[in-house]
């Protein structure tokens, strides 16, 4: 129940096959001021059709497992839903990011935005079907200039 995790959390981990109440539909963890851990396992919160990462000052690395934020698993016969979005901005501490097989497959954006540490994006498996953001454009937005 994340309304029960104490605002001060620094590390949140969601066991697989966990988040998958169909009233769950927007993970929105801004609550989250000194978040700076953010793991979840595969096979989770199915229904989610908007994630929300957002100006988490103290987040460092974020690993999704596979299969999650998604309705098409294991497949690359992906249905596009034009409502479903992950955005992910105004975290400046975010060194990792890495999503797995499968996850976001039918989700039609992925927004990152204003994650100047960012060092590893990693969506999907080199080699592997992934299907991740199979319908989305990318967006990687940053105010960093190299002098």
């Amino acid at each position: 129940n994340w309304m029960t995790l104490d605002p001060s959390t620094t590390h949140i981990t969601v066991e697989g096959n966990c988040g998958n109440d169909a009233s769950l539909t927007v993970l929105d963890l801004s609550r989250f001021q000194y978040l700076k851990e953010l793991v979840v396992g595969d096979e989770s919160f199915m229904y989610v059709n908007e994630v929300k990462l957002i100006g988490l000052h103290y987040l460092e690395s974020v690993v999704i497992g596979m299969n999650s934020f998604t309705r098409c698993k294991n497949t690359y016969e992906v249905t596009p839903n034009p409502n479903r979005y992950f955005h992910l901005k105004d975290c400046p501490k975010l060194k990792s990011l890495e999503i797995d097989r499968y996850s976001f497959s039918d989700y039609t954006v992925c927004g990152i935005e204003n994650v100047d540490a960012l060092e590893v994006l990693e969506i999907g498996k080199l080699g592997k079907y992934s299907e991740n953001f199979q319908y989305a454009s990318l967006e990687l937005k940053s105010a960093f200039v190299l002098e």
